[in-house]
This record gives C-alpha cells, structure tokens and sequence, in this order.
C-alpha cells in the first residue's frame, strides 16, 4: 500500500505514527541500567535483580517513547511546522491525515494514562520518589515539543531523560544506590541518543531558521554541529573505559564497533550535506545507538 493510500486511523497509520524506528532510543538506557544492576547485584547483600521491576522499567520506556512521539507529530501539525511540501524528515500521520485530529488527541491521553499505570507499580520496588520522577517524564515530554525545543534545550533534555535518568534510575529500582560508573554510563548514553537529535536538527537546519526554531544546530551553524556529532561518539566511547576500571573490560572494548559505524555515518553525513538524504544518516545512527546498547550490554553480562 502507498502512502497516500493509507487508510485514515488504521492500524498501518497508528504504526507509522509510533514511529517503531525510535524505540531503540527508549530500550539502550534501560538495557544498560538493567545490565549494570545485574552485574553488581551481587555486591551488594541481599540485594535480588527484579524481573518484574526489570519488564516495567522497559514497557514504561517505550510506552513514553510513543507517547512523546504522538505529542510530536500533533503538536508540530497544530502549528503548522509539518508543512508536506517542505518537510525533509519522515513524513507525520496528523499532516498526511493518516490519523485524525481527535484521534490522536485520545492516543495522547490512552498512552500518557498508560505509562503512568505501567510505572505505578515501580514505587513499590524504588520508593515514593518514583512518583516524582514520573512527573517529570510525562511533564517535560508535552514541554520538549510545545515549548524547549524552540529554545535549544532539546539535547539538554536527551542528555537527562535518554541518558541520566533510565539509567540511574533503573539502576536505583534494583539495588536501591547509584555508583559513579552507573552515573558515567548514563553520560555516555545521553551522547550516543543525542547524535540522533544533531543529524535531525543537522537536516532541518534551513527549514528551522525559517521557522524560528532556535535548535542547538541553528545556534552553532552546519560545521560546528558535524564535530559535535562526532565528538558525541567519541565521548561516548571513551567514557566506557569507567566499565574497565570496574571490571568490565569488554563493555569498553565492544563499542568501539558502534564507534566505528558512527565514524561510517558522520563522514556520509558531511557527504550528502543537506536534503532528505540526510534521513539515511537518520536511520543509521538509530541503527548505531542499538549497536552501542548490545555492546555495552553484552559486554557486561559477559565479564
């Protein structure tokens, strides 16, 4: 089926609206989290690794991820940034009217409802504060779209809620502390996820100025925002050597694979420069983002 012959609200339309391909962005963190606190829980006396806590931690994530989708693609299209004849990314279910209006206004409330059920339970294994950081999450993913990604603090907000807070807080779930290599690892990720916001705002550079969208890209230019997306791989790698010092060493050695396919992407990305091919570098540093999450993951578990 082509895309103009989507059916309005089917499940095809919801499918594309959810935009699966993000989801790797949800899973790293937490895999990550999960995996330092199976490494160290026995550690510490009496702790035991939850799978119950383990399954809510993931499903909380993705169901956010949606949810922030679903309120990215309504919220651009109620201000006219989805714009069919300019868009350079990914086309959006509510500006093609794959989805209609009304209905994802129900998706956003079924799917910010359901996160907060999904996360409910997790007060029961890390405390009251649980409350808090849900909060938090479902706050600021209604203010990243209608308000801070305007004002250039959308990679402040990966580094804090894709990095900082899945990993030490799944860790926190589990083994009830947070140590400086949990803390480190956290960095790390937020600068792997963020190499995905660069390559996006990287591509709606022109269209963004514009509009008046004042994105981190916009505000350093085309070339100071290519060395920092490399500079955000490699930071990332070389952060990893805090698993070696806590005896991790192929949690540092393994994502210099991911490195690698980072280095592949940030050279075809200067390459092609502008235009919706940029949307392959977009789904490579997807690609790339899982690839550090497995490597970091396995080598964890392994040593």
């Amino acid at each position: 089926m082509k895309e103009d012959e989507i059916r309005q609200n089917s499940p095809k339309a919801w499918l594309l609206a959810a935009r699966p391909k993000t989801l790797s962005g949800a899973a790293v963190p937490v895999m990550i989290g999960l995996a330092l606190a199976w490494s160290d829980a026995s550690s510490y006396e009496g702790s035991v690794f939850s799978w119950p806590a383990a399954v809510l931690c993931m499903l909380f994530a993705f169901i956010m991820q949606i949810d922030a989708n679903f309120i990215n693609d309504f919220f651009d299209f109620i201000k006219g940034n989805d714009n069919s004849e300019t868009r350079l990314g990914p086309l959006r279910a509510c500006t093609q009217g794959w989805v209609s209006i009304d209905a994802m206004k129900r998706a956003i409330a079924i799917t910010t409802c359901s996160a907060c059920l999904v996360g409910l339970p997790l007060v029961w294994y890390g405390g009251l504060e649980m409350i808090v950081v849900g909060i938090l999450c479902v706050a600021f993913c209604f203010l990243y779209t209608t308000h801070l990604s305007y004002i250039g603090m959308g990679d402040l907000l990966v580094f804090v809620f894709f990095g900082l807070v899945p990993v030490c807080i799944t860790y926190y779930i589990q083994l009830h502390t947070v140590t400086w290599q949990v803390f480190t690892a956290s960095i790390a990720c937020g600068a792997v996820i963020d190499g995905l916001l660069i390559v996006n705002n990287y591509r709606d550079l022109d269209n963004d100025l514009r509009d008046g969208k004042r994105t981190l890209v916009v505000k350093i230019g085309a070339k100071a925002s290519e060395r920092l997306y490399l500079s955000l791989g490699l930071l990332a790698t070389l952060a990893g050597g805090v698993f070696w010092a806590y005896g991790h060493p192929l949690a540092f050695v393994l994502p210099f694979v991911y490195f690698l396919l980072h280095v592949f992407t940030w050279l075809k990305m200067r390459r092609i420069n502008k235009g919706r091919q940029l949307n392959e570098c977009l789904g490579e540093t997807a690609r790339n983002i899982l690839v550090y999450g497995i490597c970091v993951t396995l080598g964890l578990l392994l040593t």
